[in-house]
């Protein structure tokens, strides 16, 4: 799969941008990622000029707004990328954690915050993993 980016939305407009879309999809493109999209009808004409799947690039504290998948949706987006949502949120809790230790020499005061490890092996499904571990290399008699 070809991805072609465009960010020429910011520096040439609309009209470029999109014309840029139309070449890369003439030359083979299989979707295309406009980048800093102001709003939804800059979405929507993308996806009415071009017949290949869009994506919105949904990053915190860029030109983009934050759009929910509906809306998107609505407006001819096909994929939507998240990039560094959750990296955003471990880098803060990681601080958190540590600023804790620093001033308390440990980290009691954030463990309600933490993920148990029980909820850990539910998320990673590692039961089941050991026992499929188990079954692969088990002796049999």
């Amino acid at each position: 799969v070809v991805m072609a980016r465009t960010d020429a939305l910011a520096r040439e407009g609309l009209d470029a941008a999109v014309e840029r879309a139309v070449a890369c999809v003439e030359a083979g493109a299989d979707a295309i990622f406009p980048e800093a999209i102001l709003d939804l009808n800059q979405y929507r004409r993308f996806s009415e000029s071009v017949d290949v799947p869009i994506l919105a690039n949904i990053t915190e504290f860029g030109k983009t707004p934050l759009f929910n998948c509906q809306e998107l949706a609505d407006s001819g987006v096909s994929m939507v990328l998240y990039p560094l949502s959750a990296f955003r949120a471990i880098s803060k809790a990681a601080l958190e954690v540590y600023q804790a230790i620093a001033i308390n020499g440990d980290q009691r005061a954030v463990l309600e915050k933490m993920q148990t490890r029980a909820e850990l092996y539910k998320v990673l499904g590692y039961h089941a993993y050991e026992e499929k571990i188990d079954a692969l290399f088990s002796v049999k008699n």
